[in-house]
């Protein structure tokens, strides 16, 4: 069984590059607020001079077309600057997540092999006009940069190398030319429809692609993005409420702080929409979101950063499709196939492989791994990128997320889920949050909770909702769940604890 969604015609395909995003937005709102810190903001003109300027910065600097810059991704706009000053100059953008040190760092730093290295907040430049001016005219020689400084051998580029370890595996670089992300960025604002006078609300981190992708979806719409950093937690709705945050997306961890926030702080938002992906965000969460914040919707996407963005559901879609993680991307398709690659039908569960023009171009340096991944049809030629993610699709085609590849497993001759169980759990009054470990050679699957009952009152709620042969024999009451980055469980970390 395949799903698709209707090509349609896509303007945003004039772009070259993903400065041309910005440029835009410079050219018809250039006075609109573009980016803000805790440090203060750009307007859309001042933003498109600082990338301008950043840009000249870098060429000083021996940077040039097919180099890589791996930046300290913190929440501050010069990042955003030198996310498209990397694109006028042909430069691939490395974000590196502020929290990510010692060991982890230096095998990015190793395996990017990047021209310049700005690892700490201090490495950045700096943010003075009347400087900058005479950087940029220097490096023209005399002569001020054109709007783009795109050359014949920047195509060549990729836009972004992400690194990513999803929640089990060792760092590895997504390889995100141009064209890919110009299309996932302009499919995904298409059913997001993000407007002018929304002032969107990111406390992701900029190194985390569903953060970074924020900086485009705000181009698009010549919106306005505010940068949060962590440290400001405790008072982050009321930072929502004096920035005027109209939209705001989240991931579970994020949604469970603004929800404990909110039980202090009842004064109303202007909060329009949250949206969610990463990991999925339990039923009982998103209904605290609505009464929360009455008049928010939720729209929730699923997707992989190999192809950014998967299917989108439509705003509170899931009130009248419980569980679906919506309708693939306009102009692309998902199948689901079994482990011989036979599409499966209706219903049946399988692994979803996805086609499009938003699957990028494999993973950096490891190409028996993207041989593995992105699989290339001998016909047609077409990449099809085989996710290891399961689930099925309904009569309609919308798509259900089951679980990962690693995380599906038989319990007493009986298949079932990692995410299965946990929504099972987390439903269980006095459950707070939930997650499993898949059973091992000589252990039980373990369900690790967070929850103020006791393992046995876990254990009895989660068979009232599950047949008894899915329930895992062994409860675990934790004060919390490791996580990574990105706000996402830390699988690995979890087995760990549960091993150790």
């Amino acid at each position: 069984m395949e799903t698709s969604a209707p090509t349609a015609a896509n303007p945003l395909r004039r772009f070259m590059a993903v400065h041309e995003i910005l440029d835009a937005a410079w050219a018809s709102h250039p006075n609109a607020p573009a980016v803000r810190d805790a440090g203060g903001g750009w307007t859309y003109a001042e933003l498109a001079a600082r990338s301008q300027q950043y840009s000249a910065w870098l060429r000083l600097r021996g940077v040039g077309p097919g180099d890589r810059v791996l930046i300290h991704a913190a929440a501050d706009r010069r990042v955003v600057a030198l996310l498209y000053a990397c694109s006028r100059v042909g430069a691939t953008f490395v974000p590196l997540g502020v929290a990510v040190k010692g060991l982890p760092r230096e095998g990015i730093i190793r395996d990017a092999r990047p021209t310049l290295v700005l690892a700490r907040g201090s490495d950045l430049p700096p943010d003075d006009g009347e400087l900058l001016g005479a950087i940029h005219r220097d490096a023209r020689g005399g002569r001020p940069a054109p709007s783009a400084d795109w050359s014949e051998a920047a195509p060549l580029a990729p836009a972004l190398l992400i690194y990513t370890s999803g929640s089990t595996a060792a760092p590895k670089g997504i390889v995100c030319p141009h064209d890919q992300v110009i299309f996932a960025a302009s499919a995904i604002a298409d059913r997001l429809r993000y407007q002018a006078d929304d002032v969107i609300f990111c406390r992701l981190p900029l190194s985390f692609d569903y953060g970074l992708y924020q900086v485009f979806l705000a181009g698009l719409a010549a919106a306005e993005l505010v940068l949060v950093s962590t440290e400001f937690d405790a008072g982050l709705l009321a930072a929502a409420r004096q920035c005027g945050a109209t939209v705001v997306p989240v991931v579970p961890s994020l949604a469970t702080l603004l929800l404990q926030l909110g039980r202090r702080d009842r004064l109303s938002t202007r909060i329009r929409l949250f949206t969610n992906t990463g990991e999925e965000m339990p039923q009982v969460m998103i209904d605290g979101l609505r009464q929360r914040f009455p008049g928010a919707q939720v729209q929730l996407m699923f997707g992989i950063s190999e192809c950014k963005r998967v299917s989108i559901m439509e705003p509170d879609g899931d009130r009248s499709r419980p569980g679906a993680v919506g309708l693939p991307l306009t102009g692309t398709r998902v199948r689901v196939v079994d482990g011989s690659g036979t599409p499966v039908p209706v219903g049946d569960i399988g692994e979803f492989v996805v086609s499009g023009p938003h699957v990028m171009a494999g993973y950096w340096q490891a190409p028996a791994l993207s041989d593995e991944v992105f699989r290339r049809d001998a016909e047609t030629g077409e990449v099809r990128l085989h996710t290891g993610d399961y689930g099925w699709l309904d009569s309609e085609g919308y798509l259900y997320f089951h679980g990962r590849r690693d995380d599906i497993f038989k319990l007493k001759g009986t298949r079932t889920s990692a995410q299965e169980i946990e929504a099972a759990a987390r439903q269980v009054s006095g459950v707070s949050d939930a997650a499993v470990v898949p059973p091992g050679q000589q252990r039980d699957a373990v369900l690790c909770v967070v929850a103020s009952i006791s393992p046995t009152d876990v254990l009895r709620g989660v068979r009232d909702r599950l047949e008894v042969n899915k329930v895992p024999g062994i409860c675990r009451v934790v004060e919390a769940l490791p996580r990574g980055l990105t706000g996402k469980i830390d699988r690995t970390a979890l087995h760990a604890l549960v091993e150790g």
